[in-house]
């Protein structure tokens, strides 16, 4: 059957290194765009970050983030609204806080923190003109309290960062004792925390659900593991040259990687 629905990973997929959209990446989005596919962004970055890119390419589509447990649809209206438990925020911080391992966590649009570390602040706050567009705001908070007892904030994932990956191993084990949270990964050195059930996977089946789209007219394109779900739901699940090797082994098709136009090259391969 013909590709009705392509989401796409942002990181190390959708963008380069420089986080930026290459001409040919643009052209290939457009024409599938003009045949009236439903180009997806599927991202496990903040709300705000997404809805950015999805802008800069001109999609009047749904978009999913923080691994879709916040997904709106093309006038921003929540189709999906999973923030993780007041419960579960007290004892993942408290976790994060034992074991000494740098983490921040989303709303839709801020990101929070306890401590500063300069190198992700300025990731998430660029000043380049071409990036600035999708700067977050940052805050930093006191005490775990100050989170946990605010009835008001919503949070839909935490990010565990550290370059020692014994720590990040035993984290993972800390928190898979709680059944009502869901663990993922977007790079080697960090640990994603989301409400259970929460995926980019069940995400995209309930915007096929949603257009009457069955799941072999889908494509999805990724690179981690929190790309897996949506890759072996979709009909064409397509690996970015660049990604790890569990997601390569899952999927139908090995593209070239982020820095080769690869999801340019996946889309003229299955839609053209």
């Amino acid at each position: 059957m013909s590709i009705k629905l392509i989401a796409i990973d942002m990181d190390g997929t959708l963008l380069n290194r420089q986080n930026l959209l290459t001409r040919r990446t643009r052209e290939a989005i457009e024409m599938a765009k003009n045949k009236e596919i439903e180009i997806v962004i599927a991202t496990g970055r903040v709300l705000k970050s997404a809805v950015h890119y999805s802008k800069e390419l001109g999609l009047e589509s749904y978009i999913a983030a923080s691994n879709g447990a916040v997904v709106v649809d093309k006038d921003l209206n929540k189709v999906i609204d999973r923030p993780i438990s007041r419960r579960d925020i007290e004892r993942v911080m408290k976790a994060g806080h034992e074991m000494g391992i740098y983490f921040h966590f989303y709303n839709e649009d801020t990101f929070f923190t306890r401590t500063y570390v300069k190198e992700i602040v300025d990731y998430y706050t660029p000043t380049t003109e071409k990036l600035k567009g999708q700067s977050i705001d940052i805050r930093l908070y006191n005490s775990p309290e100050d989170i946990v007892n605010n009835e008001q904030l919503k949070i839909y994932k935490f990010l565990f960062i550290d370059k020692d990956q014994d720590k990040l191993i035993q984290l993972r084990k800390n928190l898979e004792s709680l059944e009502s949270v869901e663990l993922s990964k977007s790079w080697r050195d960090n640990l994603e925390v989301m409400d259970r059930g929460v995926s980019k996977g069940s995400a995209v089946k309930l915007l096929c659900e949603r257009l009457g789209i069955t799941a072999d007219e889908v494509m999805a394109i990724g690179d981690n593991e929190n790309d897996l779900s949506m890759i072996k739901f979709a009909g064409v699940g397509v690996a970015m040259g660049n990604a790890e090797d569990i997601v390569k082994e899952q999927a139908d098709f090995i593209t070239s990687s982020n820095e080769e136009d690869g999801v340019a090259l996946a889309i003229e391969k299955y839609v053209f």
